[in-house]
This record gives C-alpha cells, sequence and structure tokens, in this order.
C-alpha cells in the first residue's frame, strides 16, 4: 500500500485552492483530502485539520465535504467543533460487505466513527455514505436493517451503487472475485430493484441519491447543484427540503448561460436551456461544474447525456 507524502505546505495548497479561477468565496464545494488516501489516517489528519482551520479563519462559508471511512476520535470531533465559518460535513463511508477482497477495510470502523460524530458533533454534520451498494453481495434484508440502524444515528444517508470500471472489472478478477455485473459502466450502477428496496426499507428516514442533496439537507440550505430541475431524484426528499430547494431554483437566462460559457471557454452558440438543465458541448468537469455552481443549476455536457430515472447512474439493471 502507497504511503501518503506531503506535496506542499498546507498554507500553500489553501492559498492554491482559493487563487484557483474557478473559487468562488462562499459558494463552491471544497472536498480535500479524498483523492489518494484518507484524511483520518495518521500523518494526514494534522494535514487536514490544519487546512480546515486556515479556510475557517480566512473567514470562508464555503460548504466543505470531508470523505473518510478511517477512525474519527472524540478529540477530532472537538477540534472540527471549534470552526466557525465553513459549513462542514463528514461523510463516513460504509458497505457492511465483509469480503476483504472487495472492502478491505472493516465496516465496523466506520460504524464507530459515525456514533462518535453523532455523539459529540455540535455545528459540523455527518452523514452515512452508504457505499458502494452490490447486488447481491450487500442488498439483503439484513444488510438494509443495519444500515437502517446506522442511519438512526448520521444526520442522515446518502447511498448509491458501485463503479464498476474496465480497470475496476479487471483488478477484483485479478484478485479472484467472480463478475459482480454482466457489464463494466462509466457511471455508477445501481439496479432498479435495488434501489426499490431500499427506499421501501427507508420509509420515513432521511435519504438522498446524490451527495450535494444530503448535506444541503443536513445544513437546512438548497442544494448547491441545483437537483431540483431533475425532479425524479427530489421525490424521495423531505418536503421542507424540497420547499427550500425550490425557493432557490430558477431557470437562468439565456444571457447570463451565454456570458459564463464564454468566460469558461465554452461555445455558448451551442448551449441550450430548459426546466431540468442547461446543456453544453465540449466540456470538461472543471467547466460544467463552475457553470453547474455559479447557477445552482444542472449542467450537462451533450455527449453524456442524463436519462431520465438514471440521473447520473449507469443504465445497467434498469427496464
Amino acid at each position: 500500500m502507497k504511503k501518503p507524502h506531503l506535496v506542499m505546505p498546507d498554507e500553500q495548497a489553501v492559498d492554491a485552492l482559493i487563487s484557483h479561477w474557478a473559487f468562488r468565496a462562499g459558494t463552491t464545494p471544497i472536498q480535500i483530502f479524498n483523492r489518494a488516501t484518507d484524511p483520518f489516517l495518521p500523518g494526514v489528519k494534522d494535514h487536514l485539520f490544519a487546512c480546515l482551520e486556515e479556510l475557517d479563519r480566512r473567514g470562508f462559508s464555503n460548504p466543505v465535504l470531508v470523505i473518510t471511512r478511517w477512525h474519527v476520535l472524540p478529540d477530532d470531533v472537538e477540534r472540527m467543533n471549534g470552526l466557525k465559518n465553513i459549513k462542514l460535513t463528514v461523510l463516513v463511508t460504509w458497505s457492511g460487505i465483509d469480503d476483504k477482497r472487495i472492502e478491505p477495510v472493516d465496516s465496523a470502523i466506520a460504524e464507530a466513527s459515525i456514533r462518535t460524530l453523532a455523539l459529540h458533533a455540535k455545528r459540523l454534520r455527518c452523514i452515512l455514505y452508504w457505499r458502494p451498494i452490490i447486488a447481491g453481495v450487500n442488498d439483503g434484508p439484513d444488510n438494509l436493517a443495519r444500515a437502517k440502524e446506522l442511519a438512526g444515528v448520521a444526520h442522515a444517508t446518502v447511498f448509491t451503487g458501485l463503479f464498476y470500471r474496465e480497470e475496476i472489472r479487471s483488478y477484483f478478477a485479478s484478485i479472484g472475485v467472480p463478475d459482480l455485473y454482466d457489464d463494466a459502466a462509466r457511471r455508477k450502477i445501481l439496479p432498479e430493484q435495488v434501489e426499490a428496496n431500499i427506499l421501501e426499507a427507508f420509509d420515513g428516514t432521511p435519504i438522498f441519491r446524490k451527495t450535494s442533496c444530503g448535506v444541503a439537507y443536513v445544513h437546512g440550505v438548497a442544494d448547491y447543484n441545483g437537483h431540483f430541475g431533475i425532479r425524479e431524484i427530489c421525490d424521495i426528499c423531505p418536503l421542507h427540503q424540497r420547499e427550500i430547494c425550490a425557493a432557490a431554483h430558477k431557470t437562468p437566462s439565456a444571457d447570463v448561460v451565454a456570458r459564463l460559457a464564454d468566460a469558461v471557454g465554452l461555445d455558448a452558440a451551442t448551449v441550450t436551456i430548459d426546466g431540468r438543465r442547461v446543456e453544453v458541448a465540449g466540456s470538461a468537469e472543471q467547466q460544467r461544474y463552475f457553470m453547474q455552481h455559479t447557477l445552482n443549476y444542472q449542467v450537462h455536457d451533450r455527449a453524456q447525456p442524463h436519462h431520465y430515472g438514471r440521473h447520473g447512474k449507469a443504465d445497467l439493471g434498469w427496464t
């Protein structure tokens, strides 16, 4: 296993973040220490706290997401409780999968972290990040009951399926894991019936299909990704949250979108707008997400359409 190593001093990293062309104070959602490591690992945790405190000291009120599956201790929560400005959410990844080939980290660690966060959190919020859910592996009645028990501890639950790209499929094959699905996919796979079973089991419990929806709910604000236009995503959200998102949801004018597209280097002549989303062409994630967060409205690329009912998920397992 690779050992995390420091790329640059913490203050310099914060400077680089807030000077990026796409960063907007109070608006841009931030995720840190989640690409190549876990933020709560020894040797990483001190840098996590240093960056959080530096962002907070500078007065930024942006949503900040910290994703972990490792040990979160009472002292960690107490230190995070001292943050006054950033909207901090700790998302604890948990799958309940016992097969160490698929899930090498014991799920009991995440369970303990969720309980610690829920017990000690003041301003910060804790989400059960239930993933990956795999048909035939961790979607049975016992798994659902265990997840619902944890959901009752956390402030909210966000669920999704498995990224089963060719690289992951090949890796699993190399360590002896039988094919988990008939095919690989660019997006996460969460079969329709699996989702239906989850929603039936969680009836009345706050649970969300999208990370930003869960984060918005636990902080009592509108979804920063503007999913409200994709109404079939919102049909499981609590009524009060839908009202908050509805009040913030405005279809942007063509002039505003055109200026924004031009500012990020996209061809404004190819942009279309409807009640669900803005559609652009030839874009990269940074360009789309900057527009999306600025508009509080979904922005999709024409080459990667989001189909009805499978928004951001693979078509596998849907009829």
